[in-house]
C-alpha cells in the first residue's frame, strides 16, 4: 500500500470518538498532521491528550458558518489536504411515526455536514490539484433497513453527492470516495443496543446478536477494520480510484 503523500494535514469530522477518532488515530500513526472537528470540546481535546490527533476544532457540522469558521481556522495552520467527513447521528423510528423535523435532523447531520464540510475544503485543493474527500456512509446508503428511512435517506444521499462530485473534480487531482460500514463497534451502536434492548426486553447479548447477524461474518465490524479502508483511499496509490462507495461489511452488500 502507497503511504499518504508528504507533510498531509487531515481533518476529521466527529473525529473525537468512535470510526472518527479511530480514523483520526490512524493518519496520526501514517505521518499526518490530524486536526479533529466535533461539538464537544472536552472529547476533542481528549483525542488530542491520547495522541488520536493533533490539534482539535469546534463546531456543529449541521452549522455552516460554525464549520466554514473552524476549517478555515484549521487551514490557516496548514492547507488540508485530507477530509474525512465521518460525523453524523442515527435515529430510529417507524416511518409513519418520523415527521418532518426527524427527517430534517438526519439530512442536517449525516448528509449537509459533508457537505459544509466539502465546500469549506475543496476550492483550496483544486487550487493546489491535491486532495483527498472521504465520506463516512454507511451500508444504510447502499441498501435499506427498517425503522431508520430517514437515516438510509440521508445516507444514500451522500452516496450520490460523492459519485456526482468525483465527476466534477475528476480532472483536479482530487478524488472523492465513500466508505460504508456496517453494524461497528462504537458508542454510537451501544445506543442502538440499548434502544433494542429497552423496545423488545432482550438481553445486551441478544440485542448485539441481532445486529451482527445483518452481517455474514457473523460479527459486528471494528472502527480500525474502518479506518484502515479509508487510509487506503487517502494514499498515493489510490489516486484513480474516486466516485466508490466501498462497503466494509463482512459480505453483507
Amino acid at each position: 500500500m502507497s503511504g499518504l503523500p508528504r507533510s498531509s494535514h487531515a481533518l476529521v469530522t466527529g473525529g473525537g470518538r468512535g470510526i472518527g477518532r479511530a480514523i483520526a488515530s490512524a493518519l496520526v500513526q501514517a505521518g499526518a498532521t490530524v486536526t479533529v472537528l466535533g461539538r464537544n470540546r472536552e472529547t476533542l481535546d481528549n483525542a488530542v491528550a491520547l495522541g488520536a490527533a493533533h490539534f482539535a476544532a469546534v463546531a456543529d457540522v449541521a452549522d455552516q458558518a460554525s464549520v466554514s469558521a473552524a476549517i478555515a481556522q484549521a487551514a490557516g495552520r496548514q492547507p488540508i489536504d485530507i477530509l474525512i467527513a465521518n460525523a453524523g447521528a442515527a435515529e430510529s423510528a417507524p416511518f409513519g411515526k418520523s415527521d418532518a423535523a426527524l427527517f430534517a435532523r438526519m439530512m442536517d447531520i449525516n448528509f449537509m455536514g459533508v457537505v459544509h464540510a466539502a465546500q469549506a475544503v475543496l476550492p483550496g485543493m483544486v487550487e493546489r490539484r491535491r486532495g483527498r474527500i472521504v465520506a463516512v456512509a454507511s451500508t444504510a446508503g447502499l441498501k435499506g433497513y427498517a425503522y431508520v428511512s430517514a437515516y438510509a435517506a440521508a445516507k444514500h444521499a451522500v452516496i450520490g453527492l460523492v459519485r456526482s462530485l468525483a465527476l466534477e473534480t475528476a480532472k483536479s487531482g482530487v478524488t472523492v470516495n465513500a466508505v460504508c460500514p456496517g453494524f461497528t463497534e462504537t458508542d454510537l451502536l451501544e445506543g442502538s443496543i440499548d434502544n433494542i434492548m429497552r423496545k423488545t426486553g432482550r438481553s445486551r447479548e441478544q440485542a448485539t446478536a441481532e445486529l451482527a447477524k445483518h452481517n455474514p461474518q457473523g460479527r459486528l465490524v471494528a472502527s480500525s477494520e474502518v479506518a484502515d479502508a479509508v487510509l487506503w483511499l487517502c494514499g498515493e496509490g489510490a489516486s484513480s480510484v474516486t466516485g466508490q462507495a466501498i462497503a466494509v461489511a463482512g459480505g453483507e452488500i
